[in-house]
């Protein structure tokens, strides 16, 4: 069966085509500094928002037209798998991830439901056979059910930490099934409303308890995939204990886990926590933890996580220079964690949203790609601390100053020149490369 009649496979035809149903700028094939862009931005199809996702809001039902909709429970979960390799294979993308309950409903036990994932997996590691998609990474879902009302791995019902762990073990086990390059930990309820009923510090030492059992599973099963944790701020509790990646790699030192665990960064949950995804990424970055990307965009004037596909070229720019400064993502990639609108209901939609995530980030590759070639903002830093390279400013870094030296050298009442930031000008740096990038088709 066909699930998406009118799309053919996706073709890169240049920014000249007019065809909406092709790439203008990404082009799977070509070399940008020696690899191709293929290789550097590694796209995945997020599961859930693609084939589970039917447009339901709180204030209004679902509205996506969906071939397979009619369909309920397993066979609606194997008519999902068809039409998702059907969707993959026409947009050409290398990778897609998702939850455990994405794939396979849940049952009247947890034996049920092991049972359900255990059909799905063999049926997905079978079409993965004759396809070039494979798993960028899974999760479990410690979120919805009502069961998580108090949290995950940090509940309060110890029953529940208890379901929580059988979870990840089964997500782990069918991480090395199909050959998973990431396992993520989101911990959507993993944090307080309240610290009036909240002990903080055993719930934190769980959370740690938690990962330390995971790390060992994975030892014990050789699953040699790499360990992410996604930091969110606020949704769905009002303080999520992986806020930041700030916070969550402090948490990491803590608990003496840094060594088994990168990070997979997304836009939207950065602006939640008041930071640009520039920012996460580059903090994720100079700490060696930057591990793979959810690839969406926020709406600056909606205070929640509207998840909508990247189209922001500012943001794919800034995004790829950090990719691209971390010598790319290693076994991540960039997942669109991205939804059509609710009004975007036909499934042409889809294709529609992916080609433009995918132009967006191929633009931003390019420019990126030159901006660190020239060296833009390299060499600006450089010279912004010039200061620290030599005389007492070298002194400080080398470890050779104190507060006794430092105060001589104040004492000398040498007059103090700083230099402008000249932020306008960098900036207009940005629109001169993005502008030019644009006019030509060649890095």
């Amino acid at each position: 069966m066909t699930y998406f009649k009118n799309v053919t496979n996706i073709q890169y035809e240049g920014k000249g085509s007019t065809n909406p149903l092709a790439f203008k700028y990404y082009n799977s094939e070509e070399l940008v500094g020696g690899k191709t862009m293929e290789e550097h931005l590694r796209f995945g199809v997020s599961y859930w928002h693609t084939l589970t996702g039917n447009g339901e809001d709180p204030f209004g039902a679902g509205t996506m037209l969906r071939s397979w909709n009619h369909y309920s429970e397993m066979d609606l979960a194997k008519t999902r798998v068809e039409a998702a390799f059907e969707f993959f294979e026409k947009l050409n993308v290398p990778f897609f991830c998702f939850h455990d309950i994405d794939v396979a409903p849940e049952g009247k036990s947890l034996k049920q439901t092991n049972e359900n994932l255990d059909t799905i997996t063999m049926m997905i590691k079978d079409y993965m056979k004759t396809s070039k998609t494979k798993l960028l990474w899974n999760t479990a879902n410690a979120f919805t059910h009502p069961r998580f009302v108090h949290g995950a791995a940090t509940s309060c019902n110890a029953d529940v930490f208890a379901y929580s762990a059988a979870k990840v073990k089964k997500g782990i086990e069918i991480a090395k099934e199909l050959g998973a390059e990431n396992y993520v930990f989101w911990g959507g309820r993993e944090g307080y409303e309240t610290l009036l009923n909240t002990n903080m510090n055993l719930e934190l030492d769980n959370l740690a308890r938690f990962y330390h059992m995971a790390i060992d599973y994975a030892k014990e099963i050789s699953y040699t995939g790499q360990f992410l944790i996604e930091p969110k701020p606020q949704e769905p509790t009002k303080h999520q204990y992986d806020f930041d990646v700030a916070t969550a790699l402090s948490f990491l030192q803590k608990y003496d886990l840094q060594g088994n665990f990168k990070f997979n960064i997304e836009a939207n949950h950065a602006t939640l926590a008041g930071h640009t995804f520039e920012h996460e990424l580059r903090t994720a970055r100079i700490n060696g933890m930057l591990g793979s990307v959810d690839a969406n965009q926020g709406d600056t004037l909606l205070g929640w996580d509207t998840d909508e596909f990247p189209t922001d070229l500012y943001a794919t720019i800034l995004a790829m220079y950090e990719i691209l400064k971390n010598d790319g993502l290693g076994k991540g990639g960039l997942n669109f964690d991205a939804k059509v609108r609710r009004g975007s209901f036909d499934p042409e939609d889809l294709f529609h949203a992916h080609i433009a995530g995918m132009d967006s980030f191929a633009i931003g590759l390019k420019v990126a790609y030159r901006l660190i070639e020239d060296g833009v903002f390299d060499n600006f830093i450089d010279e912004r601390y010039h200061s620290f390279t030599e005389g007492i400013g070298l002194k400080v870094v080398e470890g050779l100053a104190n507060f006794h030296t430092l105060e001589a050298y104040a004492l000398q009442n040498n007059p103090i020149r700083n230099n402008s930031g000249r932020q306008e000008m960098l900036k207009a740096k940005i629109n001169h490369y993005l502008l030019d990038s644009l006019s030509n088709v060649t890095v």
